[in-house]
């Protein structure tokens, strides 16, 4: 069974922090990648940061420093350590996972988003 599950969306203000949560089925969390994509309203979907199997991470230039991306065997779940945030960081946050990794982050499953609104 395949199951993306997010949470921990909510409306911060600019500067605050916030973690977001994706739980997965045993199955999912055994992808090669995990991780987070983002869209905000009438912009495209869009890469923010995926974790391998070996924990390996790789961000997009515009969070790098300031999100961090981790996940907890343990628990079949992916966090994203949102700080410093940005009214630009508005957007939904999509939890994605890749079951075999080919070169590039082209997930085979989504979750059904989580909404992040950062007041100015």
């Amino acid at each position: 069974q395949v199951q993306l599950v997010e949470s921990g969306g909510e409306l911060v203000q600019a500067g605050g922090s916030l973690r977001l949560s994706c739980a997965a089925s045993a199955r999912t969390f055994s992808s090669d990648v995990m991780g987070w994509f983002r869209q905000a309203p009438g912009t495209e979907r869009e890469f923010v940061a995926r974790i391998s199997r070996s924990d390996r991470t790789y961000y997009a230039d515009s969070v790098k420093g300031r999100f961090t991306i981790s996940r907890d065997s343990s628990k079949n779940t992916v966090y994203l350590q949102m700080n410093s945030l940005k009214p630009e960081d508005t957007a939904v946050y999509y939890c994605a996972a890749q079951l075999i990794y080919s070169g590039s982050f082209q997930p085979d499953y989504w979750g059904q988003g989580t909404q992040v609104t950062v007041s100015s």
